[in-house]
């Protein structure tokens, strides 16, 4: 799962998709092509755009509803949630905190 969703990350044009999807959720593909145009500049056709969209989906950060005829896209952060916090440790009782170390390495780098 870890897998899919760095794969998916690695692309530029879906980290513009989820960006455009963060800012407001519930978009058609015709609408993401639209704002990825006149935000980005980027002219890649809808079907392009579609199997972004898939790939963002097999990963699980986009969820898609369908309304009628329309097809609505959603960002679902939870899978970059658990890929970050993998990582992350809560500070401990006398370890140092990130703006301590590096106080430290700012010193240690300034003495002669």
């Amino acid at each position: 799962m870890a897998e899919d969703v760095f794969k998916a990350l690695a692309d530029p044009t879906r980290r513009r998709i989820l960006d455009e999807l963060a800012e407001r959720d519930g978009q058609s593909l015709f609408e993401i092509c639209a704002r990825l145009v006149t935000k980005h500049g980027l002219g890649l056709s809808r079907q392009a755009i579609s199997q972004h969209l898939a790939v963002l989906e097999a990963a699980g950060l986009v969820v898609s509803r369908r309304e009628g005829r329309y097809k609505f896209h959603d960002l679902d952060t939870g899978p970059l949630e658990r890929v970050m916090t993998r990582w992350l440790r809560p500070p401990s009782a006398g370890s140092p905190t990130s703006t301590e170390s590096a106080e430290r390495a700012d010193t240690t780098e300034s003495t002669p």
